[in-house]
């Protein structure tokens, strides 16, 4: 497929259909209020939506986040999950590959987190599947309760885990932007989580950059979202919260619903 559209420094929203589902969704990507540039990124596809969060300062994290998003937009749609996981995997790789050949002259090597949804089949029904590699997040909100999907790639995850520090420590602690697993970067072959779930009508997915979850608690993005049905003002109000509280990086969030 031709290369799609980045949505960068945008409030963006649209439906999508893929057979007999819509799929309505909406992204909000501001640069924040304290970095020069910026290097998130995310894409909207019908039944692919993605998101990227690079690194390697202007202009390596923005080409990285873009070519990871480029490459990830080729992942088959209302393929079975156990097809979808493996071609995600490849497509990962081929982003690696893509990444590595960014910028070589400079010290800090391009590279860039991603996570995203494709929309799957499992049995007679829809299923989600979600992938990540690095510390953006994949949530999804049912009945009004956000739940984690992913898991951060990030070294205070790993001592949340070993428990050395609580969730409440993490998010203050000095070591908090270190990732542990990334596209690029000079890491070796990509190694994702993936994560199958039923696609329901109702509920809401919800991507964003570490830029969204820095800045607020799990509680705090869950009231934003359950604030309103339309997932346009949902994506604004979280996107304020954040500037409200500071926005010290980069700010996407990608949110997509099934509808009814």
């Amino acid at each position: 497929m031709s290369d799609p559209a980045i949505l960068r420094d945008v409030l963006a929203t649209g439906t999508d259909e893929v057979g007999d589902l819509r799929l309505d969704w909406a992204v909000a990507c501001h640069v924040g209020s304290v970095r020069p540039a910026n290097e998130d990124a995310a894409l909207a596809l019908p039944g692919r939506y993605l998101l990227a969060d690079g690194m390697g300062g202007h202009e390596s994290g923005e080409l990285a986040s873009e070519a990871a998003l480029q490459t990830l937009a080729d992942a088959p749609v209302a393929a079975p999950v156990a097809q979808a996981t493996g071609a995600l995997q490849e497509l990962l790789i081929a982003a690696q590959d893509r990444i590595s050949t960014l910028g070589p002259e400079s010290a800090r090597r391009a590279g860039t987190t991603a996570t995203g949804v494709v929309l799957s089949t499992e049995g007679d029904g829809a299923h989600w599947v979600a992938f990540n590699i690095g510390d953006s997040r994949t949530y999804v909100l049912t009945g009004g309760q956000l739940t984690p999907v992913s898991v951060d790639h990030s070294q205070v995850q790993e001592l949340i885990d070993g428990g050395v520090l609580t969730p409440e420590q993490a998010r203050v602690d000095s070591r908090r932007n270190v990732i542990t697993r990334a596209l690029g970067a000079g890491m070796a072959t990509p190694r994702a989580d993936y994560f199958a779930f039923p696609a329901v009508a109702g509920d809401t997915v919800l991507l964003c950059s570490d830029g969204l979850n820095g800045e607020l608690t799990d509680d705090e993005i869950e009231a934003a979202v359950c604030a309103s049905d339309d997932l346009e003002v949902a994506a604004t109000a979280l996107l304020e919260c954040a500037l409200d509280s500071g926005a010290h990086d980069n700010v996407t969030v990608l949110l997509v619903r099934l509808a009814d």
